[in-house]
């Protein structure tokens, strides 16, 4: 073997090898399946909750109902691009329990195309609601202008495949942001730890 292809492989080997591991969640819609990898040690407090979620099966019911894009936003100087999905009724949300809120420029984890991350009304507010990017969304980030209160939302990860899937729920027919046909989550579960 030549000395230059040994020092590649090599080097293939430690880049594999010190790469991240995280857990990888599967997403299952009538649309195609979706899948997450989510950062526990960048967002510890946000990305537990969510796999605690997942592992308690609090997302035995829960569907992508609101879409938000370009087109859909009337009135607002800043705009989004995201899906959301949850539990989507507040009087099952509401008596969940909330988690403390998680600010990008703590985690560095920033709402690019395909990152996931906690919907919410105040800091510290967040449940069972998320939404995952569509495109980049700097304005969700900490400091961002898309909250008036500037402190962004909790990104906790982001996905490995699937933004096919994205793309087509967010072209579904809604009316005021929210979907005609709401798209079931069949089921949510951990497919690698």
């Amino acid at each position: 073997m030549k000395p230059y292809t040994l020092l590649f492989l090599l080097c293939a080997c430690l880049f594999a090898c010190s790469k991240p591991q995280y857990p990888i969640v599967e997403i299952e819609t009538a649309l195609g399946s979706i899948e997450l990898e989510i950062y526990e040690n960048e967002a510890p407090v946000t990305a537990k909750h969510f796999l605690a979620n997942v592992d308690q099966n609090i997302f035995a019911k829960a569907c992508f109902y609101r879409v938000v894009h370009l087109d859909n936003q009337e009135g607002r100087d800043i705009k989004i691009e995201v899906i959301q999905g949850g539990l989507f009724h507040d009087s099952i949300v509401d008596h969940l329990p909330t988690i403390q809120h998680e600010r990008t420029d703590q985690t560095g984890i920033l709402h690019k195309d395909g990152v996931i991350s906690m919907a919410r009304n105040q800091p510290g507010s967040a449940s069972t609601e998320f939404f995952i990017c569509v495109g980049d969304q700097p304005s969700l980030d900490a400091g961002g202008l898309r909250n008036p209160d500037g402190e962004g939302f909790a990104a906790f990860g982001k996905v490995i495949r699937g933004m096919d899937v994205v793309r087509k729920i967010q072209m579904q027919k809604e009316k005021d942001q929210m979907l005609l046909k709401r798209i079931p989550i069949l089921s949510i579960r951990l497919i690698k730890e």
